[in-house]
């Protein structure tokens, strides 16, 4: 059978399409996802869950005039195709290629770049509510996942939309999985709509009967002023109509028919409207259906057996991970949070060793943070574990909630520095700027994967908050791991010639590496391992000042408000006799896109060439 992809132009062949058409049109879609994915990495399993919910979408609305947006993001590969890149998925992610996110620069029909969930009602609202102003005339429309729905940004949204009665379409896309499965009172509850049917079959069968008597119309009439009594006990969707929002669902989220039937009605009805589908993620490729968290995002792998092609070894996760497990079982105080990420963050095999220790939010890092002060105000040493740039949604609790009270709750912070083909809004660049001006806040860093372990273990027994900071992915070189530490003071390596290499994290290794180049080259480095960024080692860097040491800093965050600014704010309260030469080394002032991580490094001038000519230009 002809594949109608092969043909597929734009939007207008799809509105041509009839539904058969459209069912063998996801099927040809599907087969490329699967193809395309198995060879770049990406998120595979909410893609395939979300197909015929794209196509309904882009039948019955008109994207030339209508706004639709997607929450996170990552489940727009289906809308990339309808919308002309679906020749460009061979550099999906890659350096050069087209991103796995909405992007602005990418089409014009990516009209709001999403990376972190919850925020689209928010963002569809203040489009609608533009429109409104402007007096024009278009639809938005905005999918969000069920997973999204905990965040609190997303209930604020939902809270405001129903107040003004502004024209607004929300698709709840209810797949039952965010990253992780889903937890909590609202995935409950949603979960209770997706198997009772029964309010939705009385309503046909109470109105059938009554509308065949006249007396039973002028009866239904009379009833309708009274449904919300009614819909009380029996509504599934009262939680959204309550807020004032039209709930129209549940409903097969793989039935274009029955979407594009929902969808055309919602596009006539005034006032916000909520429709509620229900999709399988992974959906048409078994490996993906079986394992919906395994492909939520996956690296590369065999398209017949479903299985990764690069088994990666230890990471920094898994010894984490581990070492949780460790010192819970010596300390009945120290507990585990993560918001969604269990997985992720390697606290699975915590949560099954210690389930009534485990804490799952689900994706509510603002919650997360602040659960964490009240435990550890109640005496326990809760460690909550994320990732940098998830971290960044919760900055006013930890800067208030926990530093303010100076409380002992412990970050692990996973994904720090670049992590690759997610790109901007998931690479870790900005954690150091945004928590070293935190006062009470200590931030550490270990060289290698060895001394999580220890550093953990060193902050359970600390009564203040302790940051602790680590990169995605294992060690490039082995480092004898130190395993005792004293709140700011640093690790000297080595002890050779007049330049000072500072380097703090996954940057030691490279640091190392780079001082063995130079040494060949006839250039000495003193390279010293900053375990602690806040506070920094204040004797050694006055030391290194008063020997007229060249000072270079080198660390994987953007320079402002990072190690290196707070090494340089010390030196210039120094008295001195000769000017100190000092380079920071970091990222720019940017936000650095997707790619391999090895070329963004190399693009910044973080790899051992563009380190070495930079520290040669100071000599």
């Amino acid at each position: 059978m002809k594949n109608i992809l092969d043909s597929y132009n734009n939007i207008n062949d799809l509105k041509k399409m009839s539904f058969n058409q459209l069912e063998r049109f996801a099927e040809d879609i599907r087969k490329l996802l699967i193809d395309k994915v198995s060879k770049t990495g990406g998120h595979l399993a909410s893609n395939l869950g979300v197909v015929e919910l794209t196509l309904s979408l882009y039948k019955v609305f008109d994207l030339e005039q209508d706004k639709i947006l997607w929450d996170v993001g990552h489940q727009t590969y289906v809308h990339k195709i309808l919308t002309g890149r679906k020749d460009k998925f061979d550099k999906l992610r890659q350096f050069g290629g087209i991103s796995g996110f909405p992007k602005r620069c990418e089409s014009k029909y990516d009209i709001f770049e999403t990376g972190h969930s919850s925020t689209s009602i928010s963002a569809s609202l203040g489009m609608a509510r533009a429109r409104d102003l402007s007096k024009e005339k278009y639809h938005v429309v905005s999918i969000i996942g069920d997973g999204a729905l905990t965040g609190g940004m997303a209930l604020e949204a939902l809270n405001d939309v129903g107040d003004r009665k502004t024209d607004l379409i929300i698709i709840l896309n209810d797949n039952q999985m965010s990253i992780g499965k889903n937890v909590g009172g609202l995935s409950t509850y949603l979960s209770r709509i997706r198997i009772d049917p029964k309010y939705n079959k009385f309503k046909e069968d109470f109105n059938d009967a009554l509308r065949k008597t006249s007396i039973g119309n002028g009866l239904a009439d009379s009833i309708r002023k009274v449904k919300s009594g009614i819909k009380q006990i029996l509504v599934p969707g009262m939680f959204f109509e309550d807020m004032g929002i039209k709930y129209l669902g549940p409903i097969d989220g793989h039935d274009i028919k029955e979407l594009t039937k929902v969808m055309s009605l919602a596009k006539e009805i005034k006032g916000p409207v909520l429709i509620h589908a229900v999709t399988q993620k992974g959906k048409g490729y078994k490996f993906a259906e079986e394992n919906p968290d395994k492909f939520h995002s996956i690296s590369e792998f065999n398209l017949e057996t479903g299985k990764v092609s690069k088994i990666g070894g230890e990471t920094y996760s898994n010894a984490f991970g581990n070492s949780m497990v460790k010192l819970a079982s010596r300390d009945e105080r120290i507990v585990g949070i993560t918001a969604a990420m269990r997985d992720g963050t390697g606290l699975s095999k915590f949560s099954q060793v210690f389930p009534n220790r485990f804490f799952d939010v689900g994706i509510a890092e603002q919650h997360a943070v602040t659960l964490a002060a009240g435990m550890a105000q109640a005496g326990l040493k809760p460690i909550f574990a994320v990732y940098s740039t998830f971290l960044q949604r919760a900055y006013d609790q930890v800067l208030h909630d926990v530093c303010q009270q100076n409380l002992p709750v412990i970050f692990a912070i996973d994904r720090a520095g670049i992590v690759g083909n997610d790109g901007e809004t998931h690479q870790g660049l900005f954690d150091l700027s945004y928590l070293s001006h935190m006062p009470n806040m200590t931030i550490m860093s270990p060289k290698s994967m060895g001394e999580i372990e220890y550093m953990f273990s060193w902050a359970i027994e600390q009564n203040f908050p302790v940051a602790i900071r680590y990169p995605r992915g294992g060690d490039h070189i082995n480092l004898k791991e130190q395993k005792d530490y004293i709140k700011g003071k640093w690790e000297v390596l080595r002890s050779e010639g007049n330049i000072a290499l500072i380097a703090t994290g996954k940057m030691v290794g490279t640091a190392i590496e780079v001082a063995d180049k130079m040494k060949a080259m006839g250039i000495d480095l003193t390279v010293i391992n900053a375990c602690f960024i806040k506070p920094i080692d204040k004797k050694l860097i006055l030391e290194l000042v008063k020997r007229e040491y060249k000072i270079v800093t080198l660390e994987d965050n953007v320079i402002h408000g990072g190690l290196g600014s707070l090494i340089l704010e010390y030196i210039n309260t120094i008295e001195k006799d000769n000017e100190i030469k000092v380079l920071n080394l970091g990222f720019e002032d940017k936000f650095v896109p997707h790619g391999d991580v090895d070329v963004l490094y190399k693009l910044n001038y973080l790899d051992f060439d563009g380190i070495i000519k930079s520290i040669v230009k100071i000599i």
